[in-house]
């Protein structure tokens, strides 16, 4: 390749370079690290973490070592019939079984080697409970929560914070007892005391520290991950795009060409370069080709950071890098509502925790449902994309009353007693009297509303959805309220005033990606490994080949990937020591 080296600026050797500092690429790092590999991470932004420091934290990895110990021994046969009937077309034999090989290691691995430990799903079951195979629990794992103040200092201030949309002043609250305590504190004296216990601590930890340091979530996963890496001497890098690949004579992939601060930088890494820059999700140019109902690019509002916008896919490229798109959705769908703030910045909010709650709907805007509300985030906005005539534009509102409101999180407002006033005056959400004064203001056909609203009343006073099923699957019902019966997923709208947020196509990633083989070895147009070049994360094409069968089909083969394309790599014996660049 033909970049210039001043003399000024420097070269410096490495035995593996990582682009991108997301789950992908930390547990790549860590990984090599372990193994005795000298590893530079370079990320592009300013802070480190990616998506996933915005994201649940949750990893789908069936058979691994937390759950068999809470008591889940099912075999692989489960999730591989699973899988086999969800991907139908797309399931790629080879690449699952090396998944479904690799998850449990790689689980094994960063608990018993790392300061990486994790909680067991054991309750978090698969999105599509009627497809032969699937799961009630135990095949997930989420990060342990973790103190920013077992961190070192640098890293802390490096470390991308949590996202303010998703959070309680800044406070992340985890899925499962953490979040229900939240949920029921007025109505159980434990609840109560865990949730003023959270709460006290954040406020004294913003006093004293300018920020949280009770990391859940995503933001647990990577300060772990981060602490794991500075432990064994990886060299983080921000604000250091990767410009250009070097190679050798041969073609192999001998470094890469970083523009940090100080400037352009030429890492010779002795083993190779593994890509995990989070895919393709901003890129418009790619969205506007790949993504369906997106004319121009700019009808999408992803989840992913800004820096996501397909680097790791332009770099493959300039070698050979195959970029795989024949996948069933080339998009990892979330619904999401927009929020904007006071300094005309604009945020979004992921639709995951008040779609499965009893209460809500879905509405078009002909006033008419069009899914399963509780089913999975990625399930509602394909039958959005599906249900909206062509020609209009790609939305629609989810509607409650009060009494929902007030009791659960509903989109960025939050339940008593946090007032629902202010996200009323900025147009967050739209109130009205009745169902038919609400749906004037949101531009839905009032009659159509009305009449899907009685319909809905009428059969949810029986715990019944004869249009949708809606509560039918053990993940519809654990996403609802067990205080809510006879079905916890279901409840009438009937006590005003109604409330409305429009949500919007959006996204947590990319499944079309680099095509790899099981080893996370790029590969290039006639299917041989590209040498030296890995890619990890949504990077490579996802295992899942465009479905979304179960929450954290991201984070799950992004842990595993960068697991397996760490120790690849580190293992490399084609290995060039002269870094030459062609």
């Amino acid at each position: 390749m033909s970049t210039d080296i001043t003399a000024e600026q420097q070269e410096r050797d490495c035995d593996v370079l990582v682009v991108g500092s997301g789950a992908g690429g930390l547990a790549a790092a860590v990984t090599a690290a372990w193994h005795g590999r000298d590893v530079v991470v370079a990320e592009k932004e300013p802070v480190l973490g990616g998506a996933t420091a915005w994201s649940g934290g949750w990893m789908w990895a069936p058979g691994n070592p937390v759950s068999r110990e809470g008591g889940n021994t099912e075999s692989a046969d489960g999730p591989r019939t699973y899988l086999r009937h969800e991907l139908g077309d797309y399931y790629d034999e080879e690449r699952v079984e090396a998944f479904l090989e690799a998850a449990p290691r790689m689980v094994s691995f960063f608990r018993d080697h790392t300061e990486l430990q994790f909680v067991d799903g054991a309750a978090i079951a698969d999105f599509h409970g009627h497809t032969p195979g699937a799961g009630t629990g135990g095949r997930s794992v989420g990060p342990a929560p973790y103190s920013s103040r077992r961190m070192p200092r640098h890293l802390v201030r490096r470390m991308r914070p949590q996202l303010y949309a998703t959070s309680f002043l800044g406070m992340g609250i985890m899925a499962g007892s953490d979040l229900q305590s939240f949920l029921h504190f007025r109505r159980s004296p434990e609840a109560f005391l865990h949730v003023a216990r959270r709460v006290t601590r954040h406020v004294f930890d913003l006093l004293l520290r300018g920020r949280g340091t009770q990391l859940v979530n995503g933001p647990a996963l990577v300060g772990r991950l981060l602490t794991s890496a500075d432990r064994l001497g990886v060299r983080l890098l921000t604000g250091s795009p990767v410009i250009e690949l070097t190679t050798a004579p041969d073609g192999r992939v001998t470094g890469a060409v970083v523009a940090g601060p100080e400037g352009k930088t030429r890492y010779r890494a002795r083993h190779g370069v593994v890509l995990a820059s989070g895919g393709f999700p901003q890129d418009p140019a790619r969205r506007r080709e790949h993504f369906p109902r997106t004319p121009t690019g700019e009808e999408h509002w992803s989840m992913a950071p800004a820096s996501a916008s397909g680097d790791g896919a332009d770099l493959a490229g300039t070698v050979g890098g195959r970029l795989r798109t024949d996948v069933r959705s080339a998009v990892a769908w979330c619904p999401v509502s927009l929020v904007r703030y006071p300094n005309g910045a604009v945020g979004r909010f992921p639709h995951i925790v008040d779609r499965g709650k009893p209460g809500l709907i879905g509405v078009l805007a002909n006033g008419r449902r069009f899914v399963n509300e509780a089913d999975g985030y990625h399930d509602y906005v394909a039958a959005m994309v599906d249900a909206v005539p062509e020609g209009e534009e790609v939305a629609s509102w989810l509607v409650c009353d009060h009494r929902f409101q007030r009791r659960y999180p509903f989109g960025m407002s939050k339940p008593f007693p946090v007032p629902v006033a202010p996200y009323v005056r900025s147009g967050y959400l739209r109130k009205g009297r009745t169902v038919e004064e609400l749906a004037e203001r949101c531009g839905i056909d009032p009659e159509g509303l009305r009449r899907t609203v009685d319909a809905f009343n009428t059969h949810a006073r029986k715990g019944e959805d004869p249009e949708f099923g809606r509560g039918g699957t053990p993940f519809n019902q654990r996403s609802g309220d067990p205080e809510v019966g006879p079905n916890p997923s279901l409840a009438p709208l009937d006590r005003g005033p109604f409330y409305a947020i429009k949500v919007l196509p959006g996204s947590f990633g990319t499944f079309a990606g680099l095509d790899v083989d099981t080893r996370t070895r790029v590969l290039d147009g006639s299917g041989t490994p590209v040498p030296g070049l890995y890619a990890a994360g949504n990077d490579q094409v996802s295992v899942m080949g465009g479905a979304y069968p179960t929450g954290g089909i991201n984070l799950g083969p992004a842990m595993a990937s960068g697991y397996t394309a760490g120790t690849a790599v580190a293992a490399d014996e084609a290995a060039h020591t002269d870094g030459g660049a062609g």
